[in-house]
């Protein structure tokens, strides 16, 4: 069914869609646009999930959006302005930096209402990085995925806190849902990782990336000193090769390489999930929400959490997880120790628990494009 002429035509801009919590949160607010019975449409360089995009009713437009160049940037604005009137966009959603520099510029041109998701820290590691984050919170709204990010924009940017909007990421509790995974999902997952029998897995979610703290849970493996234990990271290197052989030296250095796994970027993550006994949030720098939290308690998993960013918000220390200081591999092996110690019937109250306790995907739509109208109704501007 297409959308009534009159609806609303809503761009969201990114650098691409190729994996991750921004790219995977485009396209569950692409498809709760197109069910409220508007027009999608996304602008990026492409990647595996336009087809998702395509999906669930959306319209893909390929740009250049990865460019950070001034050059480059002025060049997609002026892209973003022919497209915003050529398709008569209603609004713009921008959810990274240098994209949102080319589309704040296309709608300053344009008079389109222009918002943002403040979806990071963002370091501001040399002169000007500031100026150059600031394009985040120049939103009309700008959306905070956690208090965390909301406080962090008011200290760095001076905003106005009613122009800010707390909007969880969630998860969808019918596809990470422990009743749904089957063992013949589970065995694959378990054979593709050359998991023996018997063993116990503590599995860190996540791309390979020094910040995520892959060293700290090693260490921790180490310390633990447990034989029955595997330690698996789920994510890809993208391209950090060095990055994947220096852990790998790192497990054979602990004496510990036999029972870790590198194991790649994983397309059944409740699956993957479900073949976890202990979930682990390892980052040694503070994350704005940490997706990957909340959907292992959606599976009733237990979680050990960086006490740090986001995760303070979505894990109840003792009662739907714990959470440790970062960077501290005797408190994460401590820790472990006590979540692979629980009996069963704790197992499954704290999964309970947990499982209660996430943010859905519908909440953070349903918000998203509340967001939407607020910006695009008259009255909101009085």
């Amino acid at each position: 069914m297409s959308p009534p002429p009159d609806s609303p035509v809503v761009l969201q801009v990114l650098p691409s869609l190729v994996t991750g919590g921004v790219e995977r949160g485009t396209v569950e607010i692409a498809r709760a646009i197109t069910e409220a019975e508007a027009t999608a449409l996304v602008a990026s360089a492409g990647g595996p999930l336009v087809h998702q995009i395509e999906r669930c009713g959306g319209i893909h437009i390929t740009l250049p959006l990865t460019t950070k160049s001034p050059r480059g940037i002025w060049r997609n604005a002026a892209a973003l302005e022919t497209l915003i009137r050529e398709r008569k966009v209603s609004l713009v959603h921008a959810r990274s930096r240098a994209p949102a520099w080319s589309a704040w510029i296309a709608c300053q041109r344009t008079g389109v209402p222009f918002v943002t998701t403040y979806h990071g820290t963002y370091s501001e590691s040399f002169p000007l990085k500031r100026h150059y984050n600031a394009v985040m919170a120049r939103g009309r709204i700008v959306i905070a995925a956690s208090h965390f990010i909301a406080d962090l924009i008011t200290a760095r940017h001076h905003l106005d806190p009613a122009r800010i909007r707390v909007i969880p990421r969630g998860v969808d509790p019918a596809v990470f849902d422990p009743a749904l995974v089957t063992g013949k999902r589970v065995a694959k997952l378990a054979a593709e990782w050359r998991l023996p029998d018997g063993v116990r897995t503590v599995v860190l979610p996540g791309r390979l990336t020094s910040w995520k703290g892959h060293s700290v849970l090693l260490d921790a493996i180490a310390r633990l000193n447990r034989p029955d234990v595997m330690c698996v990271f789920v994510g890809s290197h993208q391209g950090r090769h060095a990055y994947a052989t220096k852990l790998e030296n790192q497990a054979r250095a602990l004496g510990i390489a036999d029972r870790v796994r590198l194991v790649g970027q994983c397309e059944d993550m409740p699956a993957a999930l479900a073949l976890s006994d202990v979930v682990v949030h390892a980052s040694i720098q503070a994350e704005a929400f940490g997706r990957v939290v909340i959907e292992a308690q959606a599976m009733g998993r237990p979680v050990i959490a960086a006490d740090l960013g986001g995760p303070v918000e979505t894990v109840r220390h003792g009662e739907t997880g714990w959470r440790v200081k970062p960077n501290d591999p005797d408190a994460l092996a401590a820790a472990i120790a006590v979540a692979l110690d629980l009996d069963p019937e704790e197992r499954m109250a704290l999964g309970e628990r947990a499982r209660a306790s996430v943010p859905t995907v519908r909440a953070m739509q349903d918000a998203t494009l509340d967001v939407y109208e607020a910006v695009l109704t008259p009255s909101a501007e009085a």
